[in-house]
């Protein structure tokens, strides 16, 4: 697996992508981790990575997105999210995922891109904006990587998606990043409508064949104002879907991602870990992207390390997760996150000012944690990863 996919990578990425990702993302975001545990020993939290909404604007109407592409159109301007990023750089970090709503609606996202070449970015897109102009100049600019979704077939990407024809167009905009040489990955949210499909060897195979190099599957969150409850998954169909990620890992010729298990197969929950929080495109700070409700705001604050540091709300949210489920605890207790936002006076940012009423109407779901049903890392370069630089950071103790 490893000789295949570093064949793949050296014969079909840009090689000052390749610098770029393995200098910043690797060495630069391994500090970050190191840094971010200095601080944890004196019980600072400021996360070492950070997900920045960008807008909440977009051209499709998926269903369980949480952002209200609706409403009228909001975005953090570009010196604001200038100033995030320089700000985050002060205390190591490197790495930033950059979401929307659709981040290439953002009229200056390339140019912060391009402001911040000491700096990695994932932009998370369901590539209908990429075309061959601009993806031409992310690979000028040398420092993005796509992180492309893609959501099942056709017939069920235009359900999902609320549009047609929308497979098509991610697979147009998916082939420019691959001519242009970029580090391109795909994004699955794992449903029941999806999960024969794209949870298969089969369809990792196509997406090598397009020039594909890494995956990242995450499970279905039914949430926002079109939850569709009926598509999350069974604790079993969970089950299929983190034994799948571990066996095919070891001969796939591409990365395969997760950000919920760590080595041993346990259960974690970025946001309960302290490793990455949330910035709104309303600018408000958030524990993570899905639950939109927060007490500060990077307007509020002299910087963004004091904001983060000292929110009572952020704290409270990180401790109660921790102590209830190692999943996801907007899925497993809505009533929890409910008692939260009640007990802070936390606001609403989610634009539909809705928020308390759909966590009222929220039914309890399955998430990734299954206490006596751990699947351990198998493949021993993401044991090592997972082990040293994503597990639980003391958070479960």
């Amino acid at each position: 697996m490893m000789f295949q996919f570093s064949k793949r990578l050296l014969t079909q990425v840009d090689k000052r992508q390749l610098w770029k990702m393995a200098y910043i993302f690797g060495w630069k975001g391994t500090q970050a981790i190191w840094q971010f545990k200095r601080r944890l020993k004196k019980g600072v939290y400021f996360p070492p990575f950070l997900h920045i909404s960008i807008t909440n604007s977009c051209n499709l109407h998926c269903q369980g997105c949480w952002v209200d592409v609706a409403g009228p159109t909001k975005r953090i301007e570009a010196d604001d999210l200038n100033r995030i990023i320089n700000e985050a750089k002060k205390y190591g970090n490197r790495f930033f995922g950059i979401l929307g709503g659709e981040p290439f609606m953002h009229p200056r996202l390339l140019q912060v891109l391009a402001q911040h070449r000491d700096c990695y970015f994932q932009v998370f897109t369901n590539g209908h904006l990429i075309t061959d102009e601009i993806a031409k100049e992310l690979r000028r600019i040398g420092n993005t990587t796509p992180l492309i979704s893609i959501e099942g077939s056709s017939k069920v990407s235009d359900e999902r998606r609320g549009r047609g024809n929308v497979l098509a167009k991610t697979l147009e905009g998916l082939d420019h990043c691959v001519r242009h040489r970029l580090f391109t990955g795909v994004a699955t949210s794992v449903c029941r409508s999806n999960i024969d499909d794209l949870v298969t060897e089969a369809w990792l195979g196509e997406l090598s064949e397009y020039g594909v190099h890494y995956v990242w599957y995450y499970i279905y969150r039914p949430i926002g104002p079109k939850p569709s409850p009926e598509l999350a998954l069974s604790p079993e169909q969970i089950q299929r879907v983190r034994e799948f990620i571990v066996k095919v890992r070891r001969k796939a010729p591409l990365l395969v991602i997760d950000a919920y298990w760590d080595d041993k197969g346990q259960a974690i929950c970025p946001m309960a870990t302290g490793i990455s929080h949330h910035i709104g495109p309303y600018g408000d700070i958030e524990p993570c992207p899905i639950i939109q409700f927060a007490r500060e705001s990077i307007y509020d604050y002299k910087s963004l390390y004091e904001a983060l540091t000292q929110s009572e709300f952020i704290k409270d949210f990180r401790k109660t997760a921790a102590k209830h489920t190692r999943g996801c605890i907007l899925l497993e207790r809505p009533d929890i996150v409910r008692d939260l936002v009640n007990k802070h006076g936390a606001r609403d940012t989610s634009g539909r000012m809705r928020g308390l009423q759909e966590l009222e109407a929220m039914q309890p779901c399955h998430s990734q944690f299954h206490p006596d049903a751990g699947i351990p890392e198998e493949q021993w370069m993401y044991r090592i990863a997972k082990k040293n630089w994503f597990f639980g950071f003391g958070a479960y103790n």
